[in-house]
C-alpha cells in the first residue's frame, strides 16, 4: 500500500488539449518539477520544449503516438515514436489499433504494437492504451496478452477522450492478466486523491491525469 504522500511520484502530469499553448506547456513542466511527478505528457509537437524545460530534473519527458484513435498505420505510429525520442522523449504512449481488436484481427494488433516497440528499442518505455471502455472483458484480456507478447512495458486503460475512463475493475483485471510481465497505467477521469489511491490499490503502477494540482491540493501541498 503506497503512502498517499507519495502518490504524486506516480503521476504522469498531462496536457493533451488541442488548444494547449506554449506558455501552458512551460507551466506544466514547472509544476511537474515542483511537485515531483513521474513524467510530463504532451503531444509530440511539444516534445522538444518539454525536454528542454525538464532538463536536469528527475521528471521524464513523455509523448503520445497514434493518439487518440489508434487507427493510423503502424509505420506512422513508429515514425511518431522515433521522432519524439529523437526530440527527447523517454516514454511513449500509443493507442492500440482498436478497430483491428474489435474485428478479431489479433495478428494486426500484435504487429502494430511490435512495430512501435522496435522503434522505441531500448530508448523509451512503451505504454499501450487499450481504451477499455470500448472493449468486452474478453477483448481486454486478449489485448493485455498481446501487449505482453509484443514487448510493451505498460498496458494503459484509456485516452480520457472516449466514452469512459479508468475503472478499478479494469485496472484489477489488467493487473491480473499481465502479472509481473508488464506494468499498469490508469488514466481517464482520475481527478481526486481517492480515485488515484483506489487505482493504485487495484494494481496501477502509474496514474495519468490532468488534475495533478487538484490532487496535490487535497494533500495540502497547495495552499
Amino acid at each position: 500500500m503506497i503512502d498517499k504522500k507519495n502518490i504524486l511520484s506516480l503521476i504522469d502530469h498531462t496536457l493533451l488539449k488541442a488548444e494547449a499553448t506554449k506558455e501552458q506547456i512551460i507551466q506544466l513542466c514547472h509544476e511537474a518539477i515542483q511537485y515531483g511527478v513521474a513524467t510530463v505528457f504532451t503531444h509530440g509537437y511539444y516534445t522538444p520544449l518539454v525536454a528542454e524545460q525538464l532538463a536536469g530534473s528527475h521528471v521524464k519527458t513523455g509523448a503520445t503516438a497514434g493518439f487518440p484513435y489508434g487507427a493510423q498505420p503502424s509505420s506512422v505510429k513508429a515514425y511518431e515514436a522515433r521522432t519524439s525520442i529523437a526530440d527527447g522523449a523517454q516514454e511513449i504512449d500509443i493507442v492500440m489499433n482498436i478497430g483491428a481488436m474489435k474485428s478479431g484481427d489479433f495478428d494486426a494488433v500484435y504487429r502494430d504494437i511490435a512495430t512501435v516497440r522496435e522503434a522505441c528499442a531500448d530508448q523509451a518505455i512503451l505504454k499501450v492504451i487499450l481504451e477499455t471502455c470500448l472493449l468486452t472483458k474478453e477483448e481486454k484480456i486478449r489485448a493485455c496478452e498481446i501487449c505482453v507478447k509484443a514487448g510493451a512495458d505498460f498496458v494503459k486503460t484509456s485516452t480520457g477522450l472516449s466514452y469512459g475512463g479508468a475503472t478499478v475493475e479494469d485496472v484489477r483485471l489488467m493487473r491480473e492478466v499481465v502479472g509481473s510481465q508488464a506494468k499498469v497505467k490508469a488514466a481517464g477521469g482520475i481527478r481526486t486523491l481517492k480515485q488515484a489511491l483506489d487505482m493504485v490499490v487495484a494494481g496501477a503502477d502509474r496514474i495519468g491525469t490532468s488534475s495533478m494540482l487538484a490532487i496535490a491540493k487535497e494533500l495540502n501541498f497547495l495552499k
